[in-house]
């Protein structure tokens, strides 16, 4: 597992600075995108397959760690067993303060959430996995992320049958 650098934890707690995150914020420059895709459903909520993306850098103990020491960030993705407990999880990230998640990961990955509302009939099954991206990718992961990964995990949410996704940024 890759350590986070002191450089990377000052990052971290200045970024709690609000002025510091203003100033970043201000000149950030988000990807855009001309279409989102959109369907309606096609049966009772209830009855539909889901499936959560996270954002967060989370995934099994056992699974081998997110790149961090690629500034450009990790294009890759991590299946989540739907099952899993909070115990099996951890979080490989640096960009971001998951001292939070690191207690109660449903934070960005709400697997036990769903759960509740699927015991109360809210909610349909969960999708076999659910999926772990990290967040902060850049060039030329940024392209590798939309082009490989988030098609390869679409390709098999949509051979599984899944009728809605949710994503969590963290």
């Amino acid at each position: 597992m890759d350590k986070v650098t002191l450089l990377d934890k000052l990052c971290v707690i200045l970024f709690r600075i609000p002025f510091v995150k203003n100033y970043w914020a201000r000149s950030y420059e988000a990807v855009l995108f001309d279409h989102v895709p959109w369907t309606k459903l096609k049966k009772p909520l209830s009855e539909c397959k889901i499936v959560l993306f996270s954002t967060g850098g989370i995934l099994l103990k056992t699974d081998d760690a997110f790149n961090l020491s690629d500034p450009r960030g990790d294009s890759t993705f991590r299946r989540i067993p739907q099952d899993v407990v909070p115990e099996d999880l951890t979080i490989i990230h640096k960009y971001y303060d998951h001292r939070d998640a690191d207690r109660d990961p449903n934070l960005i990955l709400p697997f036990e959430v769903l759960r509740e509302l699927q015991a109360e009939g809210v909610v349909g099954p969960s999708n076999e996995f659910h999926y772990s991206f990290m967040g902060h990718i850049e060039e030329p992961h940024l392209t590798t992320l939309i082009q490989k990964s988030a098609v390869q995990a679409a390709t098999e949410i949509k051979q599984q049958q899944v009728d809605i996704a949710l994503l969590v940024p963290a």
